[in-house]
């Protein structure tokens, strides 16, 4: 196998086993909207730290803003705490592999509304977390479309308004779908410059396009890309999954080192 081949199908399938060891962490993730941008590969891959390469599909690479609800957080011996186990995030991601084809996600923001969430995900899991003012509502079976806002300080907000629109769907292996929303690992970026991975786990996410009807993205530009000035080029939207949290990990493959 090449050094830059892509994962193989096998290899994506492998993410989505629930790994033997011990979890650290059980979340809900609700009402999450999924809005794709195609991307200019190149671009994103200098974006990226030493050790990852793009991920892509069909020669395509993707740019995603995901809203949605975090429920009942917890540690794995500790019950949900009202006030500190309910909040809202953000995410500004897109997708990458290892040169030994290993998928995963590449985050370069998140922004949450929890600012004890947002001290412990940088120190834990060093993710990039920021601390932002954020409201949302969910939707009901009266009024069907879910609204999220989320404003950092100094920057400008980010409005979301959308709803489900058709029936629900579990990404087929092969789909472009499949592809974007069946990620069960992350890469994060440690102080010292070295690469770490972090598993998650959770049943496929049930699916159905998206009808949006707002959809601001500043943090596009919080984090140095061009704003896009179209629509997403591919939206979804799920209820949501519950999820379990394993521990990060430093990668061990040799060519993935610190930064020169």
């Amino acid at each position: 196998m090449s050094a830059m081949s892509p994962p193989t199908a096998a290899q994506r399938a492998a993410t989505r086993v629930r790994p033997a060891s011990g979890a650290v962490m059980y979340q809900r993730w609700r009402h999450l909207l999924f809005l794709h941008w195609s991307w200019d590969a190149a671009e994103l891959q200098a974006s990226l730290p030493p050790g990852l390469i793009v991920d892509t599909f069909q020669g395509q690479a993707w740019l995603a803003a995901v809203p949605f609800w975090m429920d009942r957080v917890r540690p794995r011996f500790l019950p949900p705490v009202p006030g500190l186990s309910w909040f809202l995030e953000l995410n500004l991601r897109t997708y990458v592999h290892t040169a030994d084809g290993t998928p995963g996600v590449w985050f370069y923001s998140l922004d949450c509304n929890q600012p004890l969430a947002v001290r412990i995900a940088r120190q834990l899991f060093s993710l990039p977390y920021v601390w932002a003012r954020q409201s949302g509502v969910r939707p009901t079976d009266k009024v069907p479309a879910t609204r999220f806002t989320s404003t950092r300080p100094g920057s400008s907000t980010n409005r979301f308004a959308y709803e489900q629109g058709g029936p629900l769907f579990f990404a087929a292996p092969g789909s472009l779908e499949y592809f974007l929303a069946e990620r069960y690992l992350l890469f994060s970026r440690r102080r010292n410059g070295t690469l770490a991975s972090g598993r998650v786990w959770h049943t496929p996410y049930p699916l159905a396009p998206a009808r949006v009807h707002e959809a601001d993205v500043a943090l596009f530009a919080d984090n140095g890309f061009k704003t896009p000035l179209r629509p997403a080029d591919h939206a979804m939207v799920s209820p949501g999954v519950d999820v379990t949290i394993f521990p990060l990990r430093r990668q061990v493959d040799a060519r993935i080192g610190p930064t020169p």
